[in-house]
């Protein structure tokens, strides 16, 4: 097991949630870094947009593990790439992802069969090797499905038994029904938040383990460029680009070699 992986599956353990605003390049990552984040995730849904495609398995693996590259090489924290439904040959994702630099990954059902994914991610397991690669199993039950807390239970069992490590579950955001999860998982728990969404300490008392941001800091960037955008081009005034990071600040993120 690498050091990394290891800090990876500690960090699911230690008394504080780990809290994983999502990055999708070199810079925010090392933002996300500089800001406390003990580890980074990818967004999917961030790679995508930078490079003009729809999220949804719009990427290819290559695209993705450029951008897994440049981030892992930007910070010395563990990351944890989203490799969605691992394009065609989970296999062979998680040994490259793991060759570029991750240690962990999300691997989403798309409410496919339960068998089915349970294979998906046993085959994922196996690929990984003794690496200690930490599996996040996504299920989009509350995103795409019927919303129903006995089948992602029913999933989280499945998953568990075939090698995940975690249980990621977008959508879910009842404090009840998280609690109810939490208390019946055999995973810990990991819940998506952003704008409306219950607190961090919240969702800790209510058993979650791990709180992702998903693409919505990806959706913040880039909505702040639409407003500046416009701003610019209607009223001539610039007030959107207050507390923009300074160009100083953003070029001593990365020492001249």
């Amino acid at each position: 097991m690498t050091d990394k992986a290891s800090i990876l599956r500690e960090l699911h353990q230690r008394g504080d949630v780990l809290v994983l605003p999502n990055a999708w390049d070199a810079a925010s990552a090392a933002l996300v870094v500089r800001a406390g984040a003990q580890a980074v995730a990818t967004t999917s849904a961030g790679v995508a947009w930078s490079l003009g495609r729809p999220d949804g398995e719009g990427l290819t693996l290559d695209e993705m593990l450029t951008a897994v590259r440049r981030i892992s090489a930007a910070v010395d924290v563990p990351v944890t790439a989203d490799i969605e439904s691992g394009y065609g040959d989970v296999a062979a994702a998680v040994r490259a992802t793991i060759a570029a630099g991750a240690v962990g990954a999300n691997i989403e059902d798309a409410v496919r069969p339960i068998d089915e994914q349970a294979t998906l991610i046993r085959t994922a397991r196996q690929a990984a090797g003794d690496s200690g690669f930490v599996i996040n199993a996504r299920t989009d039950v509350f995103l795409f499905g019927s919303g129903a807390l006995d089948e992602v239970l029913a999933r989280a069992a499945a998953y568990a038994e075939a090698g995940a490590d975690c249980l990621f579950v977008p959508g879910l955001l009842d404090l009840a029904a998280l609690r109810a999860l939490t208390a019946a998982s055999p995973l810990p728990v990991n819940a998506m938040a952003g704008p409306g969404s219950p607190s961090i300490a919240e969702l800790a008392d209510a058993g979650v383990r791990r709180v992702s941001l998903g693409s919505s800091i990806a959706q913040a960037a880039y909505g702040l460029v639409e407003r500046a955008a416009q701003e610019a081009l209607t009223k001539g005034t610039f007030d959107s680009l207050d507390g923009a990071a300074s160009y100083p600040d953003l070029n001593a993120l990365f020492p001249r070699s």
